[in-house]
């Protein structure tokens, strides 16, 4: 008999970390939520990974997913300090569901674009698009990095 999953999806980034919270089983979606952890500019970079940390870790005690879906994180030959930046919030997410004993894949941006616009190259706009379908969702999902996570936390749902 299948059992209902919850799988989280997160877009990590330092300005806005996506989430996005999927339950369902299979294909069926019986609900889902989304949201972004925003950071201040004028912050310490340590203080912005503690507070996504500490807003990911409530998440995970209040909602319990069965599992994470983390956007791979991927650096643009002319912004590198850019992937490295990534790499320290992609940390900090990871460590969060270590410390929640959740399990975690990795995606590749590009692999859940082709998944659900059937597009790699898709663009922010048709990939919250193809979301939208997905969740029966009539408004526009934004911000950018929540639909981005939700097509994570789809992901998550179809495949595993």
């Amino acid at each position: 008999m299948a059992v209902m999953k919850r799988v989280i999806g997160i877009d990590p980034g330092l300005a806005g970390t996506g989430i996005g919270l999927v339950s369902g089983m299979g294909m069926k979606i019986d609900s889902y939520s989304f949201g972004s952890i925003d950071t201040q500019k004028t912050d310490t970079l340590s203080i912005r990974l503690a507070h996504i940390y500490d807003k990911i870790m409530g998440i995970l005690n209040d909602q319990k997913p069965d599992l994470m879906v983390v956007e791979d994180v991927f650096s643009l030959e002319r912004y590198p300090k850019s992937g490295i930046l990534l790499g320290k919030v992609s940390g900090v997410v990871l460590l969060a569901a270590a410390h929640s004993g959740i399990s975690v894949v990795e995606v590749p941006v590009r692999e859940s674009k082709k998944i659900l616009s059937g597009n790699g190259n898709a663009g922010k706009e048709q990939l919250e698009q193809a979301v939208r379908r997905y969740l029966h969702h009539e408004k526009p999902i934004r911000p950018y990095h929540a639909s981005d996570a939700l097509s994570l936390a789809l992901i998550g749902l179809f495949r595993y």
